[in-house]
């Protein structure tokens, strides 16, 4: 039902693709999850929904403001629910993990660093490329 008036709220006829999708971002063990992703879990879960309308679903809510796609190393793209405040990302070029962090300092810092070149922070996306120490 929650779903259903997120889908309401973002101007998204509710259909039960998009329900089984939100469900499936909602209830996944993983924030960040690509298109193929969101297709196998459905897929493993019997949900009979195709890959393009997969696609086509998280293409609309990213414009209906429900998700927020990330394309990191090498351009490929997740998605993620837009429930959580602001924060920034490390990924992993070894196994491909995605870690979200936030650090008062370093948003402090950047927001010095715009003021000092005279501009307005409007938005910004950091992310940290990183290897486990050996």
């Amino acid at each position: 039902m929650v779903e259903n008036n997120e889908l309401r709220k973002a101007g998204l006829k509710v259909t039960l693709p998009r329900v089984k999708i939100l469900q499936m971002l909602d209830s996944s063990g993983h924030r960040h999850m690509s298109a193929e992703d969101v297709y196998k879990a459905l897929m493993e879960a019997g949900e009979d929904v195709g890959l393009a309308t997969v696609y086509r679903v998280l293409t609309q809510f990213e414009a209906a403001g429900l998700v927020v796609r990330h394309n990191f190393d090498g351009g490929h793209a997740v998605f993620e629910l837009a429930d959580s405040g602001h924060h920034d990302h490390m990924v992993c070029v070894d196994s491909g993990e995605v870690i979200e962090f936030f650090d008062t300092e370093i948003e402090k810092r950047q927001k010095e660093i715009v003021k000092e070149h005279g501009f307005e922070l409007v938005d910004h996306n950091l992310v940290l490329y990183v290897r486990k120490k050996k």
